[in-house]
């Protein structure tokens, strides 16, 4: 094992299914043998708020939060938090994008605009893979598994198998819908 601390972030807006993602995350690193801290920062308590999740992981990890231009992977649920979150990024650091657009409250009331092209600017100055999980969880006959999806894509760039992957969303998500998580992952994995 290397002794190299890994901070993982992610963001996404309330019921977007963070904390499954994030529990999955935490076992899989756990059962690698890895020490690993959780933690997560609620934004706006209503629904459609930020819910920010850190997980690090590493030999032996004292801080659980992710320090500005630290994370190596950013996972974001949703357009506007990856770039409300961007700068959390190390410089080589990946984001992982579900391409969706859920109009937070100042949006909706017509307070603020939704900023137009935030990949396209988000993808100058950073590493940049987006899937519309949505879409492709409705293909799938389940919209809510669209987190899972985005999970798979992001699995790509962490150090760890698919088959571990699998096995642990086995064991993670509830018994009824494994054989969907999986499917959700594997589409994710294999885009």
């Amino acid at each position: 094992m290397h002794d190299v601390t890994k901070n993982i972030m992610i963001v996404g807006v309330g019921g977007q299914g963070t904390l499954l993602t994030s529990r999955i995350l935490g076992a899989i690193m756990t059962r690698a043998g890895y020490d690993v801290k959780l933690s997560e920062v609620h934004g706006m308590a209503q629904r459609g708020g930020s819910v920010v999740t850190f997980v690090r992981y590493g030999d032996r990890v004292y801080e659980p939060i992710v320090e500005e231009g630290q994370a190596d992977v950013l996972i974001a649920f949703e357009r506007l938090e990856a770039l409300r979150y961007a700068h959390f990024l190390k410089k080589d650091g990946v984001l992982i994008v579900n391409d969706q657009r859920i109009d937070p409250m100042p949006v909706v009331t017509g307070a603020e605009q939704y900023p137009e092209g935030i990949l396209e600017d988000l993808a100058k100055t950073h590493t940049v893979y987006s899937v519309d999980a949505g879409d492709e969880a409705l293909k799938m006959g389940n919209p809510k598994v669209f987190n899972i999806i985005v999970l798979g894509l992001a699995a790509k760039h962490m150090d760890f198998s698919k088959d571990e992957w699998l096995s642990v969303i086995e064991e993670t998500v509830p018994p009824k819908t494994v054989e969907i998580n999986k499917q959700a992952f594997l589409k994710g994995y294999g885009l």
